[in-house]
């Protein structure tokens, strides 16, 4: 699993010209599977990126997550974060999850992150456009991989 964690001020998704979620301050995920991960991926992506301290304190130290300051999260699909590049100008995507356990894994990751705080869900597999505010700008790669025991 990787996910691409952006600091926004706000940020929304659209669909054939429609809006069809927005968020205030918070985080944009944008989040790829692998066919190996598993049910241990999803419940370590979800403690580590809702306890992530990326925030400003009174202080402007980052020191608290996005539970802390009643963030919410924008979580969308993106398999071409799974893109190998290394042989010609054709990325591959042959890393990337299939797409019905890739689309099964990102609903249960929507759900898990919901039982902590407001999620907004892009549409799988969708052409979306996403707008941002990054804040800071903060963004941190993640993937889950790294971390299995």
């Amino acid at each position: 699993m990787r996910v691409v964690i952006q600091r926004v001020k706000q940020a929304s998704v659209t669909i054939d010209a429609k809006v069809i979620g927005e968020i205030n301050q918070g985080l944009v995920l944008l989040v790829a599977f692998s066919d190996d991960d598993s049910e241990f991926d999803l419940k370590y992506a979800v403690r580590k990126i809702t306890n992530l301290r990326i925030f400003a304190d009174s202080m402007q130290k980052m020191n608290l997550s996005v539970k802390d300051i009643g963030g919410s999260i924008l979580s969308i699909s993106q398999f071409t974060l799974y893109a190998d590049i290394k042989n010609g100008n054709r990325p591959s995507f042959t890393q990337a999850g299939q797409p019905a356990l890739a689309k099964k894994l990102y609903e249960q990751f929507n759900q898990l992150l919901a039982s902590e705080l407001t999620v907004v869900p892009g549409v799988f597999a969708a052409d979306m456009a996403i707008e941002l505010i990054n804040d800071g700008p903060v963004t941190i790669v993640f993937e889950t991989a790294n971390y299995r025991p």
